[in-house]
């Protein structure tokens, strides 16, 4: 099945292919993230530069404002981003841990 843009379904296995098709890229999406993630967990130093509170807000304020600027739900964005950046967190770590015990 093609998939169409939101605006053009007009049946319901028309959204459901297209949130299907949409899932697959932001989970290829969050594997670029967490990638990043990997790379910072090899790049810090010390296991207490993991969690940065300050980044955290940042990142968060930063997805609040470009969910705004893009007419999305600023609040939902903002719980969405959290949980997102805790669970980038705690892969980070988990990484870290593995990396360093393995030296």
């Amino acid at each position: 099945m093609t998939t169409l843009p939101g605006q053009e379904c007009t049946t319901m296995a028309e959204v459901r292919a297209g949130v299907d098709a949409l899932d697959r890229e932001l989970i290829a999406l969050l594997r670029r993230r967490f990638d990043y993630m990997d790379a910072a967990a090899r790049i810090k130093p010390e296991r207490g530069q993991v969690r940065d509170e300050a980044r955290k807000a940042q990142v968060i304020a930063n997805a609040k404002a470009q969910a705004v600027a893009a007419g999305l739900p600023e609040q939902e964005i903002g719980q969405l981003w959290d949980t997102l950046v805790e669970a980038s967190i705690a892969y980070e770590l988990a990484e870290y841990d593995r990396r360093v015990t393995k030296s």
